[in-house]
C-alpha cells in the first residue's frame, strides 16, 4: 500500500511548550488511520499539522518534515494543500446560508461558475455523504435547520465538493447522538475507498470500528502505531496496553 502521507522527526511547540516531541509516522493511501490518546496528547495538534491549520496560530514553530505525495506540504500553495487535504471538525459548522450554497461555495472560490456543473457538483458530494435523501428537496432552505448528525454530514459534503484526496476529521461524531455517529461512522467506511481518512476520536470502541490503523498518542509522543487489530489485541507497549483496558486515561 502507497502512503499518502509521510511525515519525519516533526517537532511542533507553542511558544516554549513541547507539543509534538519526534513524530515519525507513515500514513497510507485508502485506508483510515485513527489518532487514539487521553485529552491534550498532542493528537488533534498533529492532526492540524497536516493541512498546515497551526500556521494561523502566534508562536507555533515546527521542525521536521511532512510530505503529502512525497512533496513537502510547504511546497504547495496553502489554499491547494487545504483543498487536497480538507478538514472536519468537531461541531458542525454549516454556514449560514442554504444548503445548495454551503456545498457550492468551495467550487465557486475555485473558479467554477456554471449553474450545471456546480448543480452535478451538489448531487455528487451531497450523495457521497449520504445526505442527498435527505435533503434533495431543501436544498435552497437554511442548513441551520438541519439535524446536527445530518450538519455534520453536509460538511462533509462540503469538503467533498473540492475534490480532496485526504480527509481530516477532528472528533467528527463527538457532538452528536448514537443514531448519527452511527451513520457517519458508516459513511467513513464508504469513503475509505476514495479517500485516505485520518480522524482523531477519543472513543476507543470507533477507532476499534472503523479504522485500519490506529496511533496512539501521549505526551506530545506517538507511543504506537499499527494495525487496529494489533494495537488493540496485541499492543507492544505496555502504556498501550494500560490505556486501552481503561487502566488510566
Amino acid at each position: 500500500m502507497e502512503n499518502k502521507i509521510e511525515v519525519k522527526d516533526l517537532n511542533l511547540y507553542y511558544g516554549d511548550f513541547h507539543a509534538l516531541k519526534n513524530i515519525n509516522i507513515d500514513l497510507p493511501e485508502k485506508a483510515v488511520t485513527a489518532f487514539i490518546g487521553p485529552s491534550g496528547c498532542g493528537k488533534s495538534t498533529f492532526l492540524r499539522t497536516l493541512n498546515r491549520m497551526n500556521d494561523l496560530i502566534e508562536n507555533v514553530k515546527i521542525s521536521g518534515d511532512i510530505k503529502l505525495d512525497k512533496l513537502d506540504i510547504y511546497k504547495y500553495d496553502v489554499i491547494e494543500l487545504r483543498k487536497r487535504a480538507g478538514m472536519v471538525f468537531q461541531k458542525p459548522n454549516p454556514f449560514p446560508m442554504t444548503v445548495y450554497d454551503n456545498v457550492a461555495y468551495g467550487p465557486r472560490i475555485h473558479g467554477i461558475k456554471d449553474k450545471k456543473k456546480l448543480d452535478d457538483i451538489v448531487e455528487k458530494s451531497l450523495k457521497g455523504a449520504a445526505l442527498w435523501e435527505e435533503v434533495n428537496d431543501r436544498l435552497h432552505k437554511s442548513a441551520l435547520g438541519l439535524s446536527g448528525g445530518q450538519q455534520q454530514r453536509l460538511c462533509i459534503a462540503r469538503v467533498l465538493a473540492v475534490e480532496p484526496e485526504v480527509l481530516l476529521m477532528d472528533e467528527p461524531t463527538s457532538a452528536l447522538d448514537p443514531g448519527s455517529t452511527l451513520k457517519i461512522e458508516d459513511l467513513i467506511e464508504q469513503l475509505k475507498k476514495d479517500y485516505t481518512v485520518i480522524i482523531v476520536t477519543h472513543n476507543m470502541q470507533q477507532a476499534g470500528r472503523i479504522s485500519d490503523y490506529t496511533a496512539f498518542f501521549m505526551l506530545g509522543e506517538i507511543v504506537e502505531h499499527d494495525s487496529t487489530t494489533n494495537l488493540f489485541y496485541n499492543p507492544k507497549n505496555k502504556k498501550t496496553e494500560d490505556y486501552i483496558t481503561g487502566r488510566f486515561g
